[in-house]
């Protein structure tokens, strides 16, 4: 009869031998006693003094960590030969030895906990105790206040929350304690005071020290045994770099003991403020200004939360639903990233988008071969750009002119019937037909590869700097503009057009 393999994995603690339990050294002696296999993660450890002081074999992963560059190969390789040794002949029981805690920021004991079901190995753990026994009592705070432990190598400024203990372990050497420093920057002050904690509840070696943010890469004596802890807080200047807080604001401008004002704003109240914040940022992108940018950006952004708050407070969905469903559709439309599929450039990538965007329809009953050419045009897009997008969907199934030498006899067409109808005709023949002329002018744009959203910027924004000049050589002259005429400011026009050509 066979015996099935076995794998047990045991704690040896913080590091101070009286803190060892009972259960784990018996275990240990008698493996040693019989000659069985004892594994250690590394020698990198206190409790291994005490190992060899009672001369207990074992072997060590150490050259592991040295054949390897990243730790996720590492750890892997480590489960690997835990597996295969179980499954050795006549091997008995594999005892694997851990620091601290089998389940505490152990990540071959996770891979083994996945892998040892399917390879028919049975895994048993020992408990020890873990460095968080020692954070919590030398450092002083209560996890109950609200805790998080987080992986120094893998830390992301998303996974942080201020108002919780933040306990940040795997720091083990200077580099690392740098990218800790980077990432709590994006939230944190640089002066925020963090706490550096070595060997933690081991005899002659603890070192506990505060320092401003800032240093934290500057504190020497990082290894095995080292984290860093943030304190909670609910200080405004951090708090206010959070999406939580966001959120949390908005609700309480809607709530009845809030503004007046953004209570009192529905959907179609907002409507206009939607538009005009996203020209206010399309005004940044022209000006290329950062800072004004990050501003009008957070305006933005307020419309998108104010009307997902409205829809909360009628219970439709909220803003992380907003979020999920903006998650999921990225992933989805993004095979050749986070699928298998191939995109070697841009066009292969709006190809793709494409085909989900009707694979996506079909499942909603929607069959995208029967829906007209031109739907999906938003109603409200601005004239010129939705009239561009009008005769680009047209153009795709082959309505259109053939060059550009044939779309200016149509200009001038439409702007022969503007002529007439200002001369023969009333108001809604002329809008008509300098609608019409519009039309055509945006076709001409098309051929010409010139966004006429953007040429209608530019000239906009030329008006306004030239007419800026007149007003202020004016005002150089003493005049206001009922102090002059139309020659005069025809004249500063000209004047504006030589200072200012770009």
């Amino acid at each position: 009869m066979s015996i099935q393999p076995q794998i047990t994995v045991v704690g040896l603690g913080t590091g101070d031998e009286n803190q060892l339990t009972l259960g784990v050294w018996r275990k240990l002696e008698a493996a040693g006693a019989r000659g069985g296999a004892i594994f250690l993660r590394t020698r990198e450890h206190p409790m291994v003094a005490m190992l060899d002081h009672h001369s207990l074999r074992y072997e060590t992963f150490d050259a592991v960590y040295e054949a390897h560059e990243g730790f996720d190969a590492v750890y892997e390789q480590i489960a690997s030969q835990l597996i295969e040794r179980a499954k050795s002949a006549n091997s008995g029981e594999v005892l694997y030895a851990v620091p601290g805690h089998p389940m505490v920021a152990e990540r071959t004991v996770q891979l083994l906990r996945e892998r040892c079901p399917a390879e028919g190995v049975l895994l048993t753990m020992m408990g020890g105790e873990s460095f968080l026994d020692q954070a919590f009592l030398r450092l002083g705070f209560d996890p109950i206040e609200g805790f998080q432990l987080l992986d120094g190598t893998s830390l992301t400024a998303s996974g942080l929350n201020p108002q919780l203990h933040t306990l940040i372990g795997q720091v083990y050497d200077v580099y690392t304690a740098s990218d800790v420093k980077l990432t709590l920057m994006e939230l944190y002050p640089d002066d925020y005071p963090v706490v550096v904690g070595h060997a933690l509840g081991v005899a002659g070696e603890e070192r506990v020290r505060e320092v401003p943010l800032y240093e934290l890469d500057r504190v020497e004596g990082y290894g095995n045994l080292s984290l860093v802890w943030v304190p909670r807080t609910d200080r405004e200047d951090v708090r206010s770099r959070t999406f939580t807080r966001l959120h949390e604001i908005v609700a309480i401008l809607r709530s009845p003991e809030g503004c007046p004002w953004d209570r009192e704003q529905t959907h179609q109240s907002l409507r206009k403020n939607l538009i005009e914040e996203a020209y206010e940022v399309l005004e940044t992108i022209d000006e290329d200004d950062p800072d004004h940018m990050r501003e009008e950006l957070g305006d933005l952004l307020l419309q998108i939360m104010l009307h997902s708050q409205i829809e909360a407070e009628d219970g439709m969905f909220t803003v992380f639903d907003v979020i999920r469903e903006l998650n999921e559709k990225l992933v989805r439309r993004h095979p050749h990233v986070f699928g298998t599929a191939q995109a070697e450039d841009a066009d292969e990538a709006l190809g793709n988008w494409q085909q989900i965007k009707e694979e996506e329809k079909r499942k909603k009953g929607i069959n995208p071969d029967e829906l007209p050419l031109l739907s999906g045009v938003p109603r409200e897009l601005p004239g010129l750009m939705k009239a561009y997008k009008l005769q680009k969907k047209a153009a795709s199934v082959g309505f259109d002119w053939g060059t550009k030498e044939e779309v200016l006899p149509v200009v001038e067409s439409e702007l022969a019937e503007v002529k007439e109808a200002i001369e023969r005709f009333g108001k809604a023949e002329q809008q008509e037909e300098l609608g019409d002329l519009l039309f055509a002018v945006v076709n001409l744009a098309r051929f010409l590869k010139v966004d006429p959203e953007e040429a209608m910027a530019d000239a906009n924004r030329k008006f306004f700097e030239r007419f800026g000049y007149i007003e202020a050589q004016l005002r150089l002259k003493g005049k206001s503009f009922d102090q002059t005429d139309l020659q005069e400011m025809e004249s500063l026009w000209q004047e504006a057009k030589k200072v200012l050509k770009k």
